[in-house]
């Protein structure tokens, strides 16, 4: 089973993370964290990459069950959705899937919020 799902589109990296955002945000998500790991690694290894940011998103609803269901599934959340450009202008947009992590927890109750969560972030995915 693949653990995310993706997405390539022709943008500048810039207006992708802003599409990304939008799009999660219209579909209950916010961003708790964004991590510019481009930055990150020069910053503390002194090294060169391309642009790379983690976007850890959260739909507090399906959060809340989630936590009701499992009450270790915190260290599961954020969601989180990565934007890349390894080449100029071709943005790589992927989401993990919530149903491939949750895998490992055997809790019956997780499995309908997990396909949920799934089916909200390939819609966000798909529509970019």
């Amino acid at each position: 089973m693949e653990y995310y799902f993706s997405k390539t589109i022709n943008d500048s990296f810039e207006n992708a993370i802003q599409k990304v955002t939008e799009a999660l945000k219209a579909e209950g998500f916010g961003i708790l964290t964004e991590i510019d790991l481009k930055a990150t690694l020069k910053k503390k290894l002194d090294v060169d990459f391309y642009n790379y940011t983690i976007l850890g998103a959260c739909n507090p609803p399906f959060a809340y069950k989630a936590l009701l269901a499992e009450d270790k599934i915190g260290t599961m959340l954020p969601c989180n959705v990565i934007v890349q450009e390894k080449v100029k202008g071709q943005i790589e947009v992927s989401a993990v899937d919530p149903a491939a992590s949750m895998q490992a927890v055997e809790n019956t109750e997780l499995v309908g919020i997990a396909t949920e969560i799934r089916d909200s972030l390939k819609k966000i995915i798909n529509n970019l």
